[in-house]
């Protein structure tokens, strides 16, 4: 059974406890700025880890000292559940371990 989809309220609520977090659309987003490249992969792939232990996954862009992630769930009709806050706590909790400025 697919996630039930979340209220505005109840994600805007969520957001207020996840840093850069914000929703954009049927999305939330966020990116990260690192001080270098290197740092900047090594948060993409601990991002990947998380998604596939979670079997939940974002759209995950790598630019050259940033990282940005922008979901949502697509088995409730592309919209934001608990699965994609849940997501993005768990990247706040690492991020920064890994340097995230």
């Amino acid at each position: 059974m697919p996630a039930a989809p979340l209220s505005q309220k109840e994600i805007e609520d969520r957001l207020g406890d996840l840093p850069g977090w914000s929703l954009e659309g049927d999305r939330i987003t966020c990116t990260y700025r690192l001080r270098t490249h290197f740092a900047a992969v090594g948060l993409t792939v601990h991002v990947a880890q998380i998604q596939d232990e979670l079997n939940h996954h974002s759209d995950l862009t790598l630019g050259y000292n940033t990282v940005t992630l922008s979901v949502n769930t697509h088995d409730a009709g592309g919209v934001v559940t608990e699965n994609d806050l849940n997501l993005a706590a768990r990247v706040v909790a690492i991020a920064a371990g890994h340097g995230v400025r």
